[in-house]
């Protein structure tokens, strides 16, 4: 048991090994100056390379159209990378450009909707632009002191004419008591008047 374990960790590590020697045998075949990343056109360019010592110093030997070959395959590479970061900036800078122009039309909007806002929420009140609020209440004090004057002259209106009504009772009632006074006052002066005219006649009798 012990020994078959043994042998499939054994089978394991060999087929691991086979396995990585494969994909770097195809990963040196894939490496040229023609094509792929410049880290891999170095490693080409090491591997395409000899190797020397002189007094202890150990010297690679570089083919000259290899090594051209890299400087204009890099200076390619930074051309390239230098047009696209010119493209990238200024990309960038339009961007930045919209976004200056977005956040102005957004401040002019956000004014806009205040000042509606503010309008939407004031009313105009004399030539004076004041809050809902406020201009509820100044209308609701006029309404309400009007209601009030008004039920105040009715009570007035209504008081005097009650005492129009009195005055004109107690009028006609004074007009009677002055008619029944004027009449006894009447008869009574009739009655002195006859008994005059009696005692006048009494006296001229024994002449």
């Amino acid at each position: 048991m012990k020994g078959l374990r043994i042998l499939c960790i054994l089978t394991t590590l060999l087929t691991f090994n086979l396995q990585f020697a494969q994909e770097s045998a195809e990963s040196d075949e894939n490496l040229s100056l023609d094509n792929g990343p410049i880290s891999g056109q170095f490693d080409y360019l090491v591997k395409k390379s000899g190797n020397y010592r002189a007094d202890g110093v150990r010297y690679e030997v570089v083919k000259e159209s290899n090594l051209y070959k890299l400087r204009k395959n890099v200076l390619d590479t930074l051309t390239a990378v230098n047009k696209i970061t010119s493209e990238l900036r200024s990309t960038i800078s339009g961007h930045e450009t919209t976004i200056v122009s977005l956040n102005k039309k957004l401040e002019e909007t956000t004014g806009n909707l205040a000042a509606v806002s503010e309008e939407k929420d004031s009313m105009s009140f004399l030539g004076i632009q004041v809050a809902k609020a406020t201009y509820n209440f100044i209308l609701w004090t006029m309404i309400t002191a009007l209601l009030l004057m008004l039920l105040f002259f009715i009570y007035k209106f209504r008081n005097s004419n009650i005492l129009t009504q009195e005055a004109k009772t107690s009028l006609s009632e004074l007009e009677l008591e002055y008619e029944d006074h004027r009449r006894r006052a009447l008869e009574r002066e009739q009655k002195i008047s006859r008994q005059l005219q009696d005692e006048i006649n009494k006296y001229k009798k024994p002449k």
